[in-house]
């Protein structure tokens, strides 16, 4: 019977000493777990960073593109402006002596009355 309870003491020892491994197991595991997930937290940030950054160099070359095209644009119809009010000036300066003569005309005719 002494060997019996020797072999018995024996298991239960051996499952005790198990239990402890499983216990270190776990609370290894958890540590790996915290440590997983500040990694992932880390490696999360600098994606998010770098997807800000590349999203805010994106959103500055469309925003220059249509700076540009307006500046373009804007002078384009200067230009035009600027043609069109000389064409008139130019329509005003060759009609100016005529219009002049007419309303010089107008104002000594006789009138009848």
């Amino acid at each position: 019977m002494a060997m019996a309870e020797s072999k018995v003491g024996g298991i239960i020892a051996a499952l005790s000493g198990l239990e402890d491994n499983i216990d270190t197991l776990n609370v290894s595991l958890a540590d790996m777990k915290r440590q997983m997930s500040i990694l992932v937290q880390k490696e999360t940030d600098k994606l998010y960073e770098k997807t800000r950054e590349m999203a805010t160099a994106e959103a500055e070359g469309i925003i220059a593109d249509a700076r540009a095209k307006a500046e373009a644009e804007a002078a384009r119809i200067s230009e035009e402006a600027a043609a069109r009010l000389e064409k008139i000036r130019a329509d005003i300066d060759a009609g100016f002596e005529e219009a002049v003569e007419t309303v010089v005309s107008t104002i000594m005719k006789p009138q009848d009355g």
